[in-house]
């Protein structure tokens, strides 16, 4: 069976070789690839193409969410779980906006960060417990419709909706429900419209408001 294809990027080696020596104790994971700063990170992850690309939201060069960003556009089979020190919510909302299926805090448990880089690889969204309630109780002003003034979503809203929620592509949710991806991006549309939803990071605090994360 084929093995999980990781990449590290973090500027501290120390960190770098206990994240190693972690993956490289699964049975099921291997890294492939490190990277020390923002601009070594694009060009390691264009020549290992990993599975997942675990991130440090702190780099030198470009910063974690623009070498997120970047990575997500120009390779999109590649995962990102983003590594931090920060539980900030502008940190959480910056690097689920940058396209990352997953944040995590470095002092997570390690079988969560284990748990954390399976989840993601297999297409889920993974939130460190301790910044989970960050994204649910979102920016001022930016709350969604009240629950008894929501406009019932249709199945196939609610599909699409929750699919993009656990990290998936248009084209990956079109695959999947055997239509469109032009079909995806309208229901995609008319649900963030009956929901007051504007975006991936509102998108997210409601799924976990729905318990479609857990």
């Amino acid at each position: 069976m084929a093995k999980l294809r990781i990449l590290l990027v973090d500027d501290h080696a120390v960190v770098r070789e206990g994240l190693k020596a972690l993956i490289s104790s699964q049975p099921d994971m291997e890294v492939v690839g490190e990277a020390v700063d923002g601009l070594e990170a694009i060009v390691v992850a264009h020549a290992c193409m990993p599975d997942v690309a675990v991130i440090d939201v702190s780099l030198p060069g470009l910063s974690g969410g623009e070498v997120t960003a970047r990575i997500t556009r120009e390779l999109p089979a590649t995962r990102v779980l983003a590594l931090s020190v920060h539980d900030e919510a502008g940190y959480v909302r910056r690097l689920l906006e940058a396209g990352a299926a997953g944040y995590v805090l470095k002092r997570l448990a390690v079988d969560e960060l284990i748990a954390a880089v399976r989840s993601v690889a297999a297409g889920g969204v993974y939130l460190d417990p301790l910044v989970a309630g960050t994204v649910v109780a979102g920016a001022v002003g930016k709350a969604p419709v009240g629950a008894e003034d929501r406009p019932a979503l249709s199945e196939r809203e609610g599909d699409v909706l929750r699919m993009i929620a656990q990290g998936y592509s248009n084209k990956e949710i079109a695959a999947v429900l055997s239509i469109s991806v032009k079909t995806v991006e309208t229901y995609k549309a008319r649900a963030m419209e009956k929901l007051g939803l504007d975006s991936r990071v509102a998108i997210v605090r409601f799924a976990a408001e729905q318990g479609w994360l857990t």
